[in-house]
């Protein structure tokens, strides 16, 4: 009876000693870093809040944070917290952007890859409440290849339409199967990339907005073709598009607009 009960605590001690280490294995695993801390008044009381950027990488000592997620501390003691999608360096910039005297925040979260994309936040904490105000949504851009090596987009926003000559990369096209003697396949589609950067600038009376670029590639992601950059207000809360550019990128030719 004796060697039953010790056989009985044994068994117990260490199916314990089991649990309590896979919990402490788990939350190694999941071990929270603090990315960055500053100090700055977001409600508009002249008031500083702590802002913690915060993550959990995918292992330890990994670049990509599979979680991260912002965590204010305000002056009236009350915690906030914005969870994000997961990447790289999350930075946070403190820009006035709906233009109503306090500081917003404006999150960037690269993604990685070859595409070079990341995902952009904006969130405004006036009078202690925590408020989405979101960024502008990219454009809307249709987009083809033409007969003869060419390829043509149309921003839906503005209805223009661009065309451009994509002959230097006949061989290569002609080598993938795109073109047969200059003649297109099938019918393709240019890869019209999100932002690849969303930036606080200067626009209409000084006022900030933002900049944003999208990529407009070929065949693939790295036969880049053009830049389309649009500038965005922010009007009665919501974005109102103030200019588009197009830019070739292997020309210093503008564009042909039809």
């Amino acid at each position: 009876m004796k060697k039953e009960l010790i056989f009985a605590f044994s068994a117990f001690f260490f199916m314990s000693l089991s649990a309590i280490t896979g919990v402490y294995a788990v939350e190694e695993a999941n071990k929270t870093e603090i990315i960055s801390k500053d100090l700055v008044d977001l409600t508009g009381d002249d008031k500083k809040e702590t802002i913690y950027i915060k993550g959990i990488p995918v292992e330890d000592k990994a670049e990509f944070l599979k979680e991260i997620y912002i965590s204010i501390v305000a002056s009236n003691g009350k915690e906030y917290k914005i969870n994000l999608d997961g990447g790289y360096e999350p930075s946070i910039q403190y820009k006035d952007l709906n233009n109503d005297g306090i500081n917003d925040m404006f999150i960037s979260v690269p993604t990685g890859g070859s595409g070079g994309l990341s995902n952009f936040y904006l969130y405004t904490l006036k009078d202690y409440t925590l408020t989405d105000l979101t960024v502008p949504e990219p454009l809307i851009i249709q987009s083809e290849f033409l007969n003869d090596y060419k390829g043509k987009i149309t921003i839906t926003e503005i209805n223009k339409s661009y065309t451009f000559d994509l002959k230097d990369r006949a061989k290569d096209y002609e080598r993938l199967g795109l073109y047969i003697n200059g003649s297109l396949s099938e019918p393709s589609e240019l890869m019209v990339l999100p932002y690849g950067t969303l930036t606080p600038v200067r626009v209409q009376n000084q006022r900030l907005g933002l900049e944003g670029v999208q990529r407009i590639s070929g065949a693939y992601n790295a036969d880049s073709i053009a830049f389309v950059e649009s500038k965005w207000i922010m009007e009665n809360g919501k974005w109102e598009l103030l200019e588009t550019k197009v830019k070739k990128i292997d020309s210093p030719k503008k564009e042909k607009e039809d």
